[in-house]
């Protein structure tokens, strides 16, 4: 490569700065008498050499980056093309790009869910309202309003008859799910804001997590709370409930996460290994137990809950002796929701790195991460049936994730 005569003035003017500044002075001396310069030709070029030289460092670290996900890019086409690397469902995971963007919320999206029957979704947010969408299309079907505070999270029932919401206005809301859309009941004995709700697998009865570091249960029917579950000593985040129907865990800002029964209402267990703040608790499908422990399932012994906290890690628990099976770290920012795959491979997460990160459990690493939002990714949802990711974020939006 030729360089001007400037150029090379300049790149010598530079060497001979830098063999000054470094105290290289038989060298500096010899590169003066061979370059033609004299010391009065040194300016002060502010250590420019060494600027240029960690400059080409970093634009080739971009380069490299930049080829990585122009090689995952051409696979993603190569797998996406219908003749080519047909995958079975059971290995379908998100991929980009995001099929639908929904766009409509005014503030930070906190839960988005998938209707179990029907091609609509759910999601709320921090301006007090719920969104229904049709996630194939995109199209904004409803919105719920009632609340006077921020929505923070939204179940439906397992006909899919009924939503349930909560929110920092203290209430809890029943709603009338795909006829009238009014809302039926609200629920009122939380002392402070109200966290996490979910319906019992019966459909008759409702949890509750709330900031006053309770857990309520409410019989739909009445409106009434029948039992306060006390044991925390914090904010408790988020409840989930077994998929048998017998114990339900909760996390909380105490760093803990409980594990109740059902049967004696009472604690069954608490779980305590994370660093920070748990934010949010998945309960791994039956399915998924064979790839995270690698054995044969025994009897009823498939409880295995996962949790995922400020300390920027997930955590596996065995339910059965309160053991952590494993940790899995990769995530740059708190860990805000998981959710898994319905043939039991992959867990999905997300977290304030704004990514969405994809996990194969039998070898407990992260396989695929996702650049979702253009900020904190505060929920997912993984469709129990069809090939649909969906995720909420602090961006105000929602983003729907073809699996293939």
């Amino acid at each position: 490569m030729s360089l001007s005569e400037r150029q090379k003035e300049e790149i010598n003017r530079a060497i001979a700065e830098y063999m000054q500044n470094n105290g290289y002075k038989d060298s500096f001396d010899t590169f003066l008498k061979e370059a033609s310069l004299s010391e009065n030709d040194i300016k002060p070029l502010g250590g420019i050499l060494e600027k240029k030289w960690t400059t080409v460092l970093r634009l080739q670290r971009k380069v490299n980056d930049l080829e990585a996900k122009l090689t995952e890019s051409q696979r993603e086409i190569n797998h996406g093309a219908p003749t080519r690397d047909k995958r079975q469902a059971s290995d379908w995971i998100p991929r980009p790009p995001e099929t639908q963007k929904l766009i409509g919320h005014r503030l930070p999206i906190t839960r988005v869910i998938f209707h179990p029957l029907w091609t609509i979704m759910a999601s709320c947010s921090e301006d007090a309202t719920i969104k229904v969408w049709d996630y194939e299309t995109g199209q904004l079907e409803k919105t719920l309003k009632g609340h006077t505070d921020a929505v923070n999270d939204i179940a439906i029932d397992a006909a899919g008859k009924q939503l349930v919401s909560c929110s920092s206005d203290l209430s809890i809301k029943l709603w009338d799910f795909g006829q009238t859309y009014e809302c039926l009941k609200s629920l009122k004995g939380h002392e402070h804001t109200v966290s996490s709700v979910t319906f019992l697998p019966t459909g008759d009865f409702v949890l509750s997590a709330s900031r006053d570091h309770t857990v309520k249960q409410w019989d739909i029917s009445t409106g009434y709370c029948v039992f306060t579950f006390r044991g925390h000593n914090d904010w408790v985040r988020q409840i989930r409930i077994s998929n048998d129907g017998t114990l339900f865990a909760s996390a909380s800002l105490d760093q803990t996460v409980t594990v109740w029964s059902f049967a004696t209402k009472a604690a069954k267990l608490v779980l305590r290994n994370h660093e920070h703040a748990v934010e949010c608790v998945e309960w791994a499908p039956d399915s998924a137990y064979t790839n995270i422990t690698g054995q044969q399932p025994e009897g009823n012994s498939t409880h295995i809950l996962f949790s995922g906290s400020r300390d920027r890690s997930i955590k596996a628990w065995n339910i059965s002796n309160g053991d952590v099976i494993f940790t899995l770290l990769a995530h740059e920012n708190w860990v805000r929701g998981l959710a898994f795959h319905p043939k039991g491979k992959y867990l999905i997460s997300v977290a304030d790195d704004k990514t969405l990160r994809v996990w194969e459990l039998s070898q407990q690493r992260c396989m695929k991460t996702i650049d979702a939002h253009e900020h904190f990714v505060s929920t997912v949802a993984f469709h129990p049936s069809h090939p649909y990711v969906i995720t909420g974020s602090v961006d105000h939006s929602c983003k729907v994730w073809e699996c293939r």
